[in-house]
């Protein structure tokens, strides 16, 4: 089979590195138990070593050209392959009847990974375990804690969403081409319903992606528009905070008492 060249719009580097895929591996504890998704498996280097361990799993990838190798190279009775792009594919849609859990895993691509954590998350209370290999830089940010420079909007709905684990650092030369940035490895587990504590979800992430629109600016500038001086106060807020002072619980809790004490800013 012909030598399959990377490409730069779908972000392509494949995992080559044997002892960071059985690590991988490990990570996610497949068994045939699970109904099993890779995202993005490239040129198989870490579905082989799944399918070792399971007699079927699923696969989503868009390369029109690796799916045409993946169909060559596994049965269809072993490989479900879904040609598609993973930042619209519905997850519900394969069938999990008969499986006591839902694990996704996948080397994502760099270049889109923010908006498909994002629609993965839309997805978190049906799926048991995620564990995606991404840029350091990013997990950085999902897993960071209030005042650190890496806490953001991505931190505050991930964690609202999950518990998360950054397992290990991955570097460049594990890769073909090897990218320019060290990644690193996450596991991510849904919280229970219990603890999803937002009365309107579509309410928090506007706010919280508008509080951190401008993370240089003080709350009562960025959030002007959506909360009053007496509103902050009554959440306890203080006048000069900013975004990145406050706890997940803390947007949760402004956002709910938003949605029941309404007034004009």
């Amino acid at each position: 089979m012909s030598t399959h060249i990377a490409r730069k719009r779908f972000g392509q580097n494949f995992l080559q590195d044997q002892n960071v895929i059985a690590n991988i591996v490990r990570a996610i504890d497949p068994s045939n138990n699970d109904c099993l998704t890779e995202i993005g498996p490239g040129l198989a280097a870490l579905t082989e070593p799944l399918l070792e361990r399971v007699d079927h799993m699923h696969v989503v990838e868009l390369d029109r050209d690796l799916v045409a190798r993946l169909q060559k190279r596994f049965a269809p009775e072993r490989l479900t392959i879904h040609s598609a792009d993973a930042l619209e594919f519905d997850f519900l849609s394969i069938d999990a009847t008969g499986k006591t859990q839902r694990k996704v895993v996948g080397n994502l691509p760099y270049n889109i990974s923010s908006p498909l954590l994002f629609h993965l998350a839309e997805f978190a209370p049906h799926i048991d375990v995620q564990v995606f290999m991404l840029q350091k830089e990013v997990i950085e940010r999902m897993v960071a804690a209030p005042s650190e420079k890496a806490y953001g909007r991505l931190s505050v709905m991930l964690q609202y969403r999950y518990e998360m684990e950054h397992l290990f650092d991955v570097p460049p030369h594990a890769f073909i081409p090897a990218p320019k940035v060290t990644s690193a490895v996450v596991r991510m587990y849904p919280r229970k319903p219990e603890q999803l504590l937002a009365r309107d979800e579509a309410h928090l992430s506007k706010l919280v992606a508008q509080a951190f629109s401008q993370r240089r600016k003080m709350l009562r500038n960025t959030l002007s528009e959506m909360v009053t001086q007496s509103q902050r106060e009554a959440c306890g807020i203080a006048p000069t905070a900013r975004a990145e002072e406050l706890s997940v619980a803390q947007f949760v809790g402004l956002s709910n008492y938003l949605i029941h004490h309404t007034e004009k800013p």
